[in-house]
């Protein structure tokens, strides 16, 4: 199989800008596996907020142009190249991280970024595994270093990477507390895990949440939303807190102050900076979760390849978000 005796549909950004510059192209090459590395028929992508920051040109590292985005593919192994010995052709697959994008109907990732994906997950849930649970496992397990018993604030609860944080603090034995902009996002946090839900969009919500903790404040937050929250986060937290910083849109002022008096810390998380050690680690854990029924991803909107346009407008200006959005071949 030649690279252009077949072709595939393709997602590619030529330019970095608005979501229109996310252009379908119908008549690219199907690329081909290297050493190490396999092609995966890509039946499902998932869609997630640093994919927008990328596509717009405000994220620090630029793309090389022109690119086609996406990194959390589910699918079926096409493909081995030479020295690839956990995957084998026929394979159900999801990825972590692919080398030509996800968005498109052929991908090429290594094989320390592709696991084989169980039975009980379609291939829309296992879309919406890869950033959303591996970030919520960095955050939780490597950066903030949980303990059962403690209060994990998920500011940001209803979207991908929230539900998957909620799901996992439960299964960690923490005391859960999400937070959502819409009655149904309250709802869907309750539903993956989170003892308390409260609506980010009322006034006084964060005198609530410090009521459920009977004015102890929380132990961990997982931020999605830094530039809007973090100087109040820093408020809520209990002595010794820590705020995780998952996701942010801009700049921010704060009071030092709210840190020395308690003596917190604000950490951020990337996914991309995880060891191969710490990708096995998660992976462990996750497999485990998949097994046992508590890993289970819950999707919101879904979309054709073509409307991948559509997909980052709604994931940056939906009121509300409700769960994973998935993009489908």
């Amino acid at each position: 199989m030649s690279s252009c005796r077949m072709m595939m549909r393709a997602i590619r950004v030529s330019e970095l800008g608005a979501p229109s510059v996310l252009k379908l192209c119908t008549d690219l090459c199907v690329p081909q596996p290297a050493n190490n590395q396999v092609l995966i028929n890509v039946r499902a992508c998932g869609v997630n907020p640093v994919e927008t920051y990328i596509r717009a040109g405000t994220y620090a590292r630029k793309p090389n142009l022109p690119y086609t985005p996406g990194t959390d593919v589910a699918g079926v192994v096409e493909q081995v190249g030479d020295g690839v010995t956990t995957l084998k052709v026929g394979d159900r697959v999801f990825t972590t991280d692919t080398e030509s994008g996800g968005y498109a109907e052929f991908t090429v990732a290594a094989e320390d970024c592709v696991y084989k994906l169980p039975d009980a997950l379609d291939f829309v849930q296992g879309a919406a595994i890869g950033i959303p649970y591996f970030t919520a496992y960095r955050a939780l397990v490597h950066k903030a270093h949980v303990k059962p018993g403690e209060t994990v604030l998920i500011h940001g609860a209803s979207g991908g990477v929230g539900v998957a944080t909620c799901q996992l603090s439960r299964a960690l034995g923490l005391r859960v507390l999400g937070t959502a902009g819409t009655q149904d996002g309250m709802k869907l946090v309750l539903k993956n895990g989170a003892h308390l839900a409260f609506n980010h969009r009322e006034e006084g919500y964060t005198d609530k949440i410090m009521d459920a903790t009977e004015g102890r404040g929380v132990d961990v937050i997982i931020e999605m939303l830094a530039n809007v929250n973090l100087s109040s986060d820093l408020k809520m937290l209990a002595f010794a807190g820590r705020v995780m910083v998952v996701g942010s849109r801009g700049k921010i002022e704060l009071d030092p102050r709210d840190a020395m008096m308690k003596e917190s810390s604000v950490m951020g998380v990337v996914l991309f900076f995880a060891s191969q050690e710490e990708r096995k680690e998660c992976a462990a854990l996750l497999y485990a979760g998949m097994e046992s029924g508590w890993l289970c991803p819950t999707i919101g909107s879904q979309y054709p390849l073509e409307k991948a346009a559509d997909a980052h407008r709604d994931i940056i200006e939906s009121r509300g978000a409700s769960g994973k959005i998935v993009l489908i071949m």
